[in-house]
């Protein structure tokens, strides 16, 4: 699979696997990212570091760029208020989810209708690796 070019935006990246069987570097790049558990989510900005580390677990996780409707819906679920210059602000990335008030890793419910396929990537019909902005919309099952 190519390389991704999410650069310079805010990622939604969404634990979809387990930790069996799962080798010690990925195991330590998902917990950097604050994905520790099964269906967590964190947000990511998308800078070189970051862009490596989401393409290095893209077998275990989903990710893609988030609107910002869904966000603001994502974090009215979870009863986070953020206010309009830090959400500016926190989708151009000048100020991290933290500084904005938001703690992460979200614990999310499994999506409703579940998933397609776990060991398979959004490519070959599954639910791993890079999905772009259908991310949205496995959010949207998941709140």
């Amino acid at each position: 699979m190519a390389k991704v070019k999410i650069d310079n935006k805010l990622v939604a990246a969404v634990r979809i696997r387990g930790r069996v069987n799962v080798r010690q570097s990925i195991a330590e790049t998902m917990n950097r990212l604050n994905l520790k558990r099964v269906n967590s989510l964190s947000l990511i900005y998308g800078t070189k570091s970051n862009v490596g580390m989401i393409n290095k677990c893209k077998d275990f996780i989903t990710f893609g760029e988030i609107d910002r409707k869904v966000l603001e819906r994502l974090l009215e679920s979870k009863g986070i208020k953020v206010e309009k210059d830090n959400m500016d602000k926190l989708m151009n990335g000048a100020v991290r989810a933290a500084d904005a008030g938001i703690r992460l890793p979200m614990g999310m419910k499994p999506p409703k209708r579940g998933y397609k396929d776990i060991k398979r990537s959004f490519v070959d019909k599954g639910d791993l690796g890079y999905r772009g902005v259908e991310i949205n919309a496995l959010i949207e099952r998941m709140i």
